[in-house]
């Protein structure tokens, strides 16, 4: 017997769905393009925006919604390819710091124009004008407090 699906279930499964939908179209285009996926693009997003392209590996993971040991392992890869590098705190040996390095700012630069690129055109199909992006990115920012 079926249930009827409220509103606000509706809108929870609709948000799921669309954000699956985008996650792989940035996945596949990051990907093709510039080698890395989209959780990658939000680590190094999050390092060129912390003070000094500094963080620690606790405050990325509160940035990006990974646990700490799932940041390590993020960066580990990223590390050895050049973009990232790591030392432990001067203040404290427990905490190891992540920062990002110039390669690594180059590949957020140009992964940054592919995601712009993509959401350009997600909107323009979606014929939704910069009043309603904002509106939008407003909307999304209130669910996730």
């Amino acid at each position: 017997m079926k249930t009827q699906i409220t509103q606000e279930q509706s809108l929870a499964l609709t948000f799921a769905a669309s954000w699956n939908r985008l996650e792989k179209r940035l996945d596949s285009a990051l990907g093709a393009i510039r080698g890395i996926s989209l959780a990658e693009y939000r680590l190094l997003r999050a390092l060129s925006d912390a003070p000094n392209n500094w963080a620690s590996r606790v405050d990325l993971a509160q940035t990006v919604g990974l646990t700490p040991s799932g940041v390590t392992r993020a960066l580990r890869p990223m590390e050895k390819l050049g973009y990232v590098t790591t030392a432990k705190s001067k203040r404290d040996a427990r905490l190891a710091l992540a920062s990002l390095t110039r390669p690594g700012q180059e590949l957020v630069n140009d992964a940054s124009g592919v995601v712009n690129d993509m959401m350009k055109t997600i909107l323009e199909r979606a014929r939704k004008t910069p009043p309603q992006v904002e509106e939008m990115i407003e909307l999304l920012e209130e669910f996730g407090r």
